[in-house]
């Protein structure tokens, strides 16, 4: 197969990739206990995966109350800092460009993982359903459970919110990173101002689109001014679909998908940021993205657009020579294969993931898949 539009000249903010193919944010709770902290085994698993044009971490919470999960790394310590330095020295020893994702889970958390197991901050007090969040019952332990239910914050600490937002990007500067995509999908807090399902708020972060846009508006062009706003990716989630089950798999769905979408990048548009990244609906019978949504993401949005979803090397690459993206995002494959690039442009068959080592534990499953010798 010709895959070679993955392979044409493309650049990124400042940067000129090697391709087109990205690693997107996928969590794999390896960091060092206790603290939360990015470690020398994190740092090879990204620099096997190196050959990607773009790197993009796990989700790093921007503050204790941002965690929603076990063992996550974190990147607003000093430790969690030096952590992440390791990392970056080690993607740019083999040339590559790596963007932290930036990550506050909102009410997808538990009172076990919250400072002094206070309750979970939201848009509002609306608890979410059909979400499990992972919290740790012994050393190297633990169970799914569900979330604990939400507080409301105060419009205050709203406005306290974004400026943590711009000092998780400055640590990331400070750690080395090339730059930063805020997390702002799959029912976490940035989409939980956007949901009118989960923001009932009457303040100014609440009620009409505009409004329940404000925070997204706020965190990204504090965090583009911080930084640079060619430093600066977007993620969004958005699903199409009308079924009850769907509705509460990210525990909301938008009446209007389309349009509040297409109003959020207009958003990111006014402010100029460097990418978008649009993750697809991933699981087995997934509802289809319309072609007239990404049309209308590619009419609206001038910086450069990534898709992640169940893509192969074939989708993928037809994705691109459509015009409709810029870049493909592979997860699963990018795991079990950390020499990805390379199979796909020599057409090289793929690893197996082993979905048991996903989350949690040691090198196993982690940096010992191997790369194709023929």
């Amino acid at each position: 197969m010709n895959h070679s539009s993955f392979f044409k000249p493309a650049t990124l903010g400042h940067h000129t990739l090697k391709n087109r193919i990205v690693l997107p944010p996928l969590t794999r709770q390896r960091s060092t206990q206790p603290g939360n902290i990015a470690n020398e085994l994190m740092a090879e698993y990204y620099q096997q995966r190196a050959g990607a044009g773009l790197l993009v971490t796990e989700g790093t919470q921007i503050e204790p109350r941002g965690q929603g999960y076990a063992w996550t790394p974190g990147i607003h310590t000093a430790e969690q800092i030096a952590g992440w330095r390791k990392v970056t020295d080690a993607v740019h020893a083999v040339d590559g460009v790596i963007f932290a994702q930036l990550w506050h889970v909102g009410r997808v958390s538990h009172t076990a993982l919250q400072p002094d197991g206070a309750a979970p901050v939201s848009a509002s007090a609306v608890a979410t359903d059909r979400v499990s969040v992972f919290i740790e019952t012994e050393p190297g332990a633990g169970e799914l459970v569900a979330p604990s239910a939400p507080r409301a914050l105060g419009t205050v600490e709203v406005e306290e919110l974004v400026q943590l937002y711009i000092q998780a990007a400055r640590n990331a500067m400070e750690a080395g990173f090339d730059g930063i995509e805020l997390h702002c999908a799959n029912g976490y807090l940035v989409n939980q101002f956007i949901s009118a399902h989960s923001n009932l708020r009457d303040d100014q972060y609440g009620g009409s689109l505009h409004n329940r846009l404000r925070f997204l508006r706020e965190v990204v062009a504090g965090v583009a001014e911080c930084i640079g706003k060619e430093k600066v990716g977007v993620r969004f989630a958005p699903l199409f679909t009308t079924t009850d089950e769907a509705r509460t798999y990210l525990g909301m769905v938008e009446e209007d998908p389309h349009t509040t979408y297409i109003e959020a990048i207009k958003v990111l548009e006014d402010v100029g940021i460097a990418y978008l990244s649009i993750a697809e609906a991933d699981w087995d019978n997934a509802p289809a993205m319309p072609h007239t949504f990404r049309q209308a993401v590619r009419d609206t949005f001038s910086g450069a657009i990534i898709y992640a979803g169940r893509y192969t090397a074939e989708s993928g690459a037809q994705l691109l020579d459509c015009g409709l993206a810029d870049f493909v995002a592979f997860g699963r494959p990018f795991m079990a294969n950390p020499d990805l690039p390379a199979r796909i442009a020599n057409d090289w068959p793929l690893n197996a993931l082993n979905p048991a080592t996903v989350y949690g534990g040691d090198a196993n499953g982690y940096v010992d898949y191997p790369v194709y010798r023929g």
